[in-house]
């Protein structure tokens, strides 16, 4: 089955086609979109891409109705509209791109694949916030965790790499790019994640800061007249590395690290002192570690952020080769032989979990 695979992220929308066996056989990115009028752009951009059998739309937020991929139709489309306040920089884009794409490709079966699924199944242990009950049972709020799409992928294609059965297998998967997430994976299915309710929980991030003390937002508000919009967008838009480094970008400020420069360099530290902390969590979530996976634009291009944070986990049993880390295929082992954990870099591809997602659903039903 030929699928159209469209990812609307908060700046671009990514069309991918991929064909019977998986290969990429048309690419085309574009600026995010911005009204139902985009269907001509989108139109102009798959000029002669011919043979779409059904369509594949990444959603960022499912909530807790939406734990598997859905085909779409009105109600789902209203139900995903629901939800676009507790992702707002990508939920309202998804949507967008649905009725773009839609005006291009009319009648054919299109199917929702939310990056909230892969989580769904945590154990309540791992879900639920210590908050009152009856915040719990009256708003629904549970820790939904982000980029399942990419966590699932990272880690079965992490398990082929290898040739290893995924039967007992213990995965830590390390999604890290302008937005960041670990997933703990056993036997192919997540138990642990660090994003939340929100994708602002967790790691550092470019422009997010990740966990805070919610006592710090709190005396925030109150002594200094913050309002809840200005210290979200804050907390955003303007921190994680940004925040510190005066820069998103993680390649400058290794670059500024390495002549010296104290804000740049404070800001890698911090980095990866929560990337390592949070690594420790997921693999106390597996009682051990098998399989460390790194992903994403710094997880595959950050070769210094991958061997100081393995440098800091020798006691867990990850230890890297250097000129396997340094060089090399885009999926490959980097790990030095012998050492009691596989590290893996495998390159980012949600479009693969989304055609196979796709596929399942529409023959299915």
């Amino acid at each position: 089955m030929r699928v159209l695979v469209v990812n609307a992220g908060s700046s671009s929308l990514k069309l991918r086609v991929l064909d019977e066996s998986d290969e990429v056989v048309a690419i085309r990115d574009l600026p995010a979109p911005r009204g139902p009028g985009d269907a001509a752009i989108v139109a102009g951009a798959l000029d002669g891409v011919e043979g779409i059998e059904a369509i594949g739309h990444r959603v960022v937020h499912g909530g807790a109705e939406f734990t598997h991929p859905v085909l779409i139709d009105a109600g789902v489309v209203d139900r995903i509209a629901g939800l676009a306040d507790l992702a707002p920089l990508h939920q309202p884009n998804a949507l967008l791109g649905i009725h773009a794409v839609r005006g291009v490709f009319p009648g054919l079966p299109e199917v929702a694949c939310f990056d909230t699924a892969f989580h769904a199944r945590m154990p309540a242990a791992a879900a639920i916030y210590a908050v009152p009950r009856e915040w719990t049972e009256r708003w629904g709020l549970r820790r939904f965790g982000f980029h399942g799409l990419s966590h699932a992928y990272a880690a079965r294609r992490g398990a082929e790499l290898l040739g290893l059965d995924t039967a007992g297998l213990r995965v830590v998967t390390c999604h890290l790019g302008a937005g960041a997430s670990l997933a703990a994976v056993l036997e192919g299915r997540s138990v642990d994640t660090t994003m939340g309710f929100t994708p602002m929980e967790g790691l550092v991030m470019a422009t997010r800061a990740g966990d805070v003390d919610p006592g710090m937002l709190l005396w925030i508000q109150q002594r200094l007249g913050a309002s809840p919009d200005e210290v979200s967008a804050t907390l955003t838009h303007h921190a994680g590395l940004l925040g510190m480094a005066g820069t998103a970008d993680m390649r400058e400020i290794i670059e500024r690290a390495a002549a010296g420069e104290s804000d740049a360099t404070l800001a890698l530290e911090v980095y990866v002192h929560r990337l390592r902390g949070g690594i420790a969590r997921m693999t106390a979530a597996l009682n051990g570690i098998d399989v460390l996976v790194f992903t994403g634009g710094v997880g595959e291009n950050g070769v210094e952020v991958r061997q100081r944070t393995a440098d800091g986990l020798g006691y867990l049993g990850v230890a890297l080769d250097a000129g396997r880390n340094t060089t090399g295929p885009a999926d490959r082992e980097i790990g030095a032989r012998g050492a009691p954990v596989h590290t893996v870099v495998v390159a980012a591809r949600e479009d693969l979990e989304i055609a196979r997602d796709t596929r399942l659903v529409v023959r299915g039903r």
